[in-house]
């Protein structure tokens, strides 16, 4: 018997990110939730996004920590990159590449991005980071570099 052929071809993106892995002095992380309208809505993040292009990873970071957070940030060493595919909603498949810096530093009033795509931003307890709903990266950038 054939095995069936796809409808047609597979949709393929790629987008290159960068996150901040920032504790405070009690050691809790901060995270940002995904806003309501997008398909991972309520899901918990690491403060960063998408590399613009030609633009500089810690340029971004800066941008996209003071965008979500209201915080300004030192940037501090790469701890590492993670690596994923999956499936959107609409069948693409795609395929992110995070870099992942320590955050060193920051200054300003901590509050949530407005009409962006995080709705709330907070300092997590290590003991809370279990019950939160988690995007699967997250899990392993705390796994892996704190």
């Amino acid at each position: 018997m054939a095995l069936p052929h796809p409808v047609g071809p597979t949709r393929r993106r790629q987008r290159v990110a960068v996150y901040g892995l920032c504790h405070d002095g009690a050691g809790r992380v901060l995270l940002v939730r995904a806003a309501a309208y997008l398909t991972v809505a309520g899901d918990w993040f690491l403060p960063g996004g998408g590399i613009d292009h030609g633009e500089d990873p810690v340029t971004t970071l800066v941008r996209e920590l003071r965008e979500e957070t209201g915080l300004d940030v030192e940037v501090g060493p790469l701890l590492g990159a993670l690596s994923d595919v999956f499936t959107l909603p609409d069948g693409t498949e795609l395929h992110t590449v995070r870099l992942i810096h320590r955050i060193d530093g920051w200054r300003g009033e901590l509050r949530p991005e407005v009409g962006g795509s995080s709705d709330q931003v907070r300092w997590v307890a290590p003991a809370e980071v279990e019950d939160l709903p988690l995007r699967p990266y997250v899990r392993e950038a705390l796994d892996r570099f704190v």
